[in-house]
């Protein structure tokens, strides 16, 4: 667990992961958003038209920045076609014979190509005390002496990501928040995606997402 996470400290500048929240070097937080796709180009071109004023009038009404996360990955092609033959078992005659047609045309297209999906993510930033890297140690290890409190860490990032998910439900969006596990996941898909696919994570963290990332730190501080 040390050596963990001092890699983690060192090469993701990651303290922890708690309340939905990312914790980072030098008292920086941050919220994700996973946000959902639309097939643009079977629009209509008055709905393009639409869509692209709204993500337009959504980009320009930010008053702080954003990172803009795109992944591109390999469909599980077992757990997808698994997932459809347990639908198609509970639907009607019609239908899961449908389904079950679909799930054999993906297996033969699985064979001669690659699949692949694609996933969107917005970063969303706390603002804090620019001085606050200055003065002590970093929730949720010690209070920080800074003029922004924890709460209103958890507050602004609140606030910031239910106005996001508002903003892009205009352009037809759909969006959510990262709890802990699945911002856990996250990062060792981006940071071993190799691994990750032949390696999976628990499915349930549990308490052990805080203790495993700031072990290495509470060591050095001789933190309990």
């Amino acid at each position: 667990m040390t050596r963990q996470g001092g890699i983690q400290t060192a090469h993701l500048r990651l303290e922890s992961i708690e309340d939905n929240i990312v914790c980072l070097i030098g008292g920086q937080y941050r919220a994700v958003l996973e946000v959902g796709s639309l097939n643009f180009g079977l629009q209509g071109e008055a709905e393009q038209e639409v869509v692209v004023a709204s993500f337009a009038a959504f980009l320009n009404g930010l008053t702080f920045p954003v990172q803009i996360v795109a992944r591109v990955l390999p469909i599980d092609m077992e757990r997808y076609l698994g997932d459809l033959q347990e639908r198609a078992r509970h639907l009607p005659d019609s239908l899961g014979d449908l389904a079950r047609d679909y799930v054999t045309f993906l297996q033969r297209l699985a064979r001669n190509r690659t699949l692949l999906e694609r996933r969107f993510y917005l970063v969303i930033p706390a603002q804090v005390d620019p001085d606050a890297s200055q003065h002590g140690w970093h929730w949720p290890l010690r209070r920080a002496h800074s003029t922004t409190s924890v709460d209103a860490i958890r507050r602004q990032l609140t606030f910031r990501c239910e106005e996001i998910e508002r903003q892009l439900s205009r352009c037809g969006l759909t969006a959510r928040r990262l709890g802990n596990r699945e911002l856990v996941h996250l990062f060792y898909a981006c940071w071993c995606p190799d691994l990750a696919r032949v390696q999976r994570l628990q499915p349930d963290l549990g308490h052990s997402i805080t203790p495993v990332i700031a072990s290495s730190i509470r060591k050095q501080r001789n933190l309990p």
